[in-house]
């Protein structure tokens, strides 16, 4: 049998396992081996779905950073057809988080590969934010320098008039207020802008208003992690 690589989505919000399908489990209990981007934060998770995992009877290597002593690990694993467990921090491995390149070596060596369902933030928030679910796409993080940040929020408003899609992005927590000032301040006041803030977490929040109804009532984000979406209707 060829190797199986599983991607196992985890938490958005620290211990809100609710959200999380029970199959998940079945998966984890088949693996012998896991690329996980922080491994600390990764058996814990693991061991919270199953309590009675003995964690160092299994294999761990840190997949943060696709260096070479990585690669040469996950083929040679592929080699032996384990089984694989693939984690990121939070949310769907490969999506907005490290794992593509794993995935990409598994697909060249003919590994069978199992996503599993789990919260993804990106498009829970799109779920929920009443704008365009059948054109839309992901701009990762903007810009930090404020000229070139507010360059890149115009033409992404331009954009999504133009094509009529909506704009997905993220920023870095501590940076969160300052991206929605500057969301007011740049787009159009008619322009919808959505915040998904603490997804799946008892402190949830996903708003949907125009840029200038924003401006009246903002709230604090600091340290939150969030989703922002664009869409001019």
């Amino acid at each position: 049998m060829p190797a199986t690589v599983y991607l196992i989505p985890t938490v958005l919000a620290e211990g809100e396992t609710s959200c999380l399908p029970a199959y998940i489990l079945d998966a984890i209990k088949s693996c012998t081996v896991f690329f996980v981007e922080n491994e600390r934060t990764a058996r814990r998770y693991v061991k919270l779905l199953w309590r009675k995992m003995v964690i160092d009877e299994y294999e761990w290597y840190n997949m943060k950073e696709f260096t070479t002593e990585v690669a040469l690990a996950f083929k040679q694993k592929i080699r032996e057809e384990k089984t694989i467990g693939i984690i990121s921090e939070a949310g769907c491995p490969g999506v907005a988080d490290p794992g593509q390149q794993l995935v990409g070596l598994a697909q060249e060596m003919n590994a069978i590969i199992k996503p599993l369902v789990g919260p993804n933030a990106i498009l829970m928030a799109l779920m929920a934010s009443g704008m365009n679910g059948q054109q839309f796409q992901f701009a990762g993080y903007l810009p930090i320098e404020p000229i070139q940040r507010a360059k890149v929020i115009k033409a992404l408003e331009n954009e999504s008039k133009q094509k009529n899609c909506t704009q997905i992005f993220i920023e870095t927590p501590y940076r969160n207020n300052q991206l929605l000032e500057t969301l007011t301040k740049t787009c159009q006041p008619t322009t919808q802008i959505c915040v998904a803030v603490d997804l799946t977490a008892k402190s949830e929040m996903v708003r949907t208003r125009t840029a200038q109804q924003w401006k009246t009532a903002m709230p604090q984000l600091h340290k939150r992690p969030a989703i922002f979406l664009l869409y001019v209707a």
